[in-house]
C-alpha cells in the first residue's frame, strides 16, 4: 500500500504530522480535531477497499464536478449483490455524508466506524450490510474554507453548503437539478435500502444534548411502517443510544425562541433526501448533532448513532423487513393516497427535555433585547412535542396518468426513478379527467433555482380528448405509486407543478387585436343570450371590469372558439 492507514487517518484529524491517538479519537498537536479534505477522504476509503475483501468501493455516478460520486460497501461475506442481500433477508443500511459539507461529523465518524469494523473493535452482525457515501456534495467539500459556518463550534476549516451549481442538495430530490442527486437516486433504486441515515449538524436553539434525531414523520409515512417506526423502531434507538452514553431527543424544531414550551415535530417533504426515501418505503433517520457542542463529541455521537441503528436493525431485522413488505402491499391496495399533511395542534406527547434557561438581555450591537442561553442554569422539564400530523389533501388514485410528450424534464425524472410507462404508438381519443389551474401563489425570489408555487387551486373536468403518438401512459399501481401520485398531482406541495416544471402552460400564447375582435364579440353576444346574461352580470358585480373595455373583450375572447385550450390546462391527464 502506498500509504499506511494510520498515516491517512492522521490527516483526517490534523493538517500537520503531529498527532497522538487516544481510543477512538485522533487529536492534532494543538488538541483540535479537524475535518477531512476531499482527496484524503477518498484515499482513506480506497485504502479500506485495498485492505479488506469485505469492502468494495465503486463509482455510483456523476456529480456536478469533474469527480464521481463514490459508494463504499461493507459486506461480511465479501459478496456485493444487492438483490442477493434482500433474498437473504439482510438489512441494507445506506449512510449518507456531506450533503452539507460544512457539517462534516458524519464523514469523520464513518471513517472511524469502518476502521473499527476492519480492526475488529466493532462487529457487524451477519444480517447487516452497510453502504457509505463518503461525501455526497463533492463540489461543496472541494470548496472548503475558513469561516463557512458562523454558528458552529469547529472544525475551523469546512466545506460549503452549496454544490458546484450552488444548489442546496437537501432540497433537490424532486427537481433533481444536480447530477449527484440523480446518481444517488439511481443508487437508492438499485440498493432498495431498508434504512437511510443522513448525517447533519443542526442550527436553532441551544440545549444540553449532543445529538438530536429527525425521523420521517410517522403519520406522513403512514401504514405499517409509520406504526412500527413510532411504536418500536425509534424508541429502541433511543434506548440503545442511552447505553452508549448519548441521550437522544427528537430534533428541536425551534427558531428564534426557546424550546421550554415544546415544539412541533419537523415533517420533511420529498424535496429532502429523507422525505424522498420515505416515498420508496425506506426508514429514514437524519442525525442532527448540536452545532455548539465540541466537534470531537459530535463525531462520537454520530458514530454511536450509526452503531445503535445498526444494532437495533440487526435485532429487529425480521420485523423491519416484514413491515416494509406490508407497507408496499398497503400502498398497492390504497385507492386513496395523501399528498399533504399538517400538524394536529390538539395532540401532543409529553417528553423530558434538558435545556438551558433562555433569557432576554440587552444586545451590545443593537441595544435591543436579544436571546441568551445561560449554560449556568441547566434545567430538566416536561414539554409537549406536537408529533401528530393529519392529512390536509388526499386524492383518489386513478388507473393511470397520461403524461404528454414534450415535457422532457418530467419524463426524464420519472424514468430515472424507475417509473414504468408505455409510449403510445397511435393517436387516439380518450375520456380523461383534466385539471385546469385556477389559482396559485409564487415566491417573490427564486428558491433553489426555481420559483416555487404554493396554495395551488384547480378545476377538474371529465372530457373526451385526443392523445398523440409519443405520449406516455403511466399505470398508477406499480412500485413507484407513491412517487407518481406525489409528483404528478398538480396540487401536491412538492409536485412537479409546484417546482415550476409546467410553467409554460401559465402563459397564454395567442391573443387578439381589439379593433378586429370587437365585431366578433358583439355578434357572440347577439347569438348567445346566456353569454349576454353572464357578461352583464359580471359588469354589475365587478366595477373594475365594468370600466375596462380591454377586460370585457378578454372575457369574450375566453368564451370564443379562438381561445387556446392549452392555456392553464395541466398536461397530465387522469384515466379513472
Amino acid at each position: 500500500m502506498k500509504n499506511s492507514l494510520l498515516g491517512l487517518l492522521c490527516v483526517v484529524f490534523c493538517l500537520n504530522n503531529t498527532y497522538a491517538q487516544t481510543g477512538e479519537t485522533m487529536y492534532a498537536g494543538n488538541g483540535e480535531v479537524q475535518g477531512i479534505p476531499y482527496s484524503m477522504l477518498i484515499d482513506i476509503f480506497k485504502e479500506f477497499d485495498e485492505k479488506s475483501d469485505k469492502v468494495l468501493m465503486e463509482e455510483a455516478g456523476e456529480t456536478d464536478t469533474d469527480y464521481p460520486l463514490h459508494v463504499v460497501y461493507y459486506s461480511g461475506d465479501g459478496r456485493f449483490d444487492a438483490k442477493k442481500w434482500h433474498e437473504q433477508n439482510k438489512v441494507v443500511i445506506l449512510i449518507n455524508n456531506g450533503i452539507h459539507p460544512g457539517e462534516p461529523d458524519g464523514m469523520n465518524a464513518s471513517v472511524l466506524l469502518l476502521d473499527d469494523i476492519l480492526t475488529g473493535k466493532v462487529t457487524v452482525p451477519d444480517n447487516i450490510v452497510l453502504a457509505f457515501i463518503p461525501v455526497f456534495n463533492v463540489g461543496g467539500l472541494i470548496n472548503s474554507r475558513d469561516h463557512s459556518r458562523a454558528n458552529q463550534n469547529g472544525p475551523t476549516h469546512t466545506g460549503f453548503r452549496g454544490n458546484a451549481q450552488n444548489l442546496d442538495l437537501n432540497r433537490d430530490f424532486i427537481k433533481m437539478d444536480a447530477r449527484e442527486t440523480r446518481s444517488l437516486a439511481k443508487l437508492m433504486h438499485k440498493l432498495d435500502p431498508d434504512i437511510l441515515i443522513d448525517n447533519h449538524v443542526s442550527n436553532g436553539a441551544d440545549y444540553q444534548y449532543v445529538m438530536t434525531l429527525l425521523s420521517t414523520q410517522h403519520n406522513k409515512l403512514g401504514g405499517p411502517m409509520g406504526k412500527y417506526l413510532n411504536e418500536k423502531f425509534e424508541p429502541n434507538i433511543y434506548t440503545e443510544m442511552k447505553k452508549h452514553s448519548f441521550e437522544l431527543v427528537p430534533y428541536v424544531n425551534v427558531w428564534g425562541t426557546t424550546p421550554d414550551k415544546g415544539w412541533t415535530a419537523y415533517s420533511e417533504t420529498p424535496r429532502y433526501l429523507s422525505g424522498f426515501a420515505a416515498m420508496f418505503n425506506t426508514y429514514a433517520f437524519v442525525a442532527e448533532t448540536h452545532m455548539l457542542k465540541p466537534f470531537e463529541d459530535r463525531i462520537k455521537s454520530t458514530y454511536e448513532l450509526m452503531r445503535s441503528i445498526m444494532d437495533v436493525a440487526s435485532t429487529k431485522a425480521a420485523e423491519i423487513k416484514d413491515s416494509r413488505k406490508q407497507q408496499k402491499q398497503w400502498i398497492k391496495n390504497s385507492a386513496e393516497l395523501s399528498i399533504a399533511w399538517d400538524v394536529d395542534t390538539t395532540k401532543s406527547t409529553i417528553i423530558e427535555f434538558k435545556g438551558y434557561d433562555g433569557q432576554m438581555i440587552t444586545s451590545e450591537v443593537s441595544g435591543m433585547p436579544r436571546l441568551f442561553y445561560n449554560k449556568q442554569k441547566p434545567y430538566t422539564k416536561k414539554v409537549p412535542l406536537r408529533n401528530t400530523y393529519m392529512t390536509t389533501q388526499s386524492v383518489e388514485v386513478p388507473k393511470a396518468y397520461v403524461v404528454l410528450q414534450g415535457w422532457h424534464d418530467v419524463i426524464d425524472r420519472l424514468k430515472l426513478n424507475g417509473v414504468e410507462m408505455r409510449k403510445l404508438e397511435h393517436d387516439s381519443t380518450i375520456t380523461a379527467s383534466i385539471y385546469y389551474i385556477t389559482d396559485y401563489k409564487t415566491v417573490d425570489a427564486p428558491y433553489e433555482c426555481h420559483y416555487l408555487h404554493s396554495n395551488i387551486k384547480v378545476r377538474k373536468e371529465s372530457k373526451s380528448i385526443t392523445v398523440r403518438k409519443g405520449d406516455y401512459i403511466v399505470p398508477a399501481n406499480q412500485a413507484a405509486k407513491r412517487y407518481i401520485v406525489e409528483t404528478l398531482e398538480p396540487t401536491a406541495p412538492d409536485g412537479f407543478f409546484a417546482w415550476g416544471f409546467y410553467d409554460a402552460i401559465l402563459q397564454q400564447k395567442e391573443y387578439f387585436s381589439a379593433y378586429v375582435f370587437e365585431d366578433m364579440a358583439a355578434e357572440m353576444l347577439t347569438d348567445n343570450p346566456e353569454l349576454q346574461k353572464e357578461f352583464e352580470q359580471k359588469k354589475k358585480d365587478d366595477p373594475e371590469f365594468a370600466k375596462s373595455s380591454r377586460a370585457q373583450l378578454h372575457f369574450m375572447y375566453l368564451h370564443s372558439p379562438y381561445y387556446e385550450p392549452e392555456h392553464m390546462r395541466f398536461p397530465v391527464y387522469r384515466l379513472e
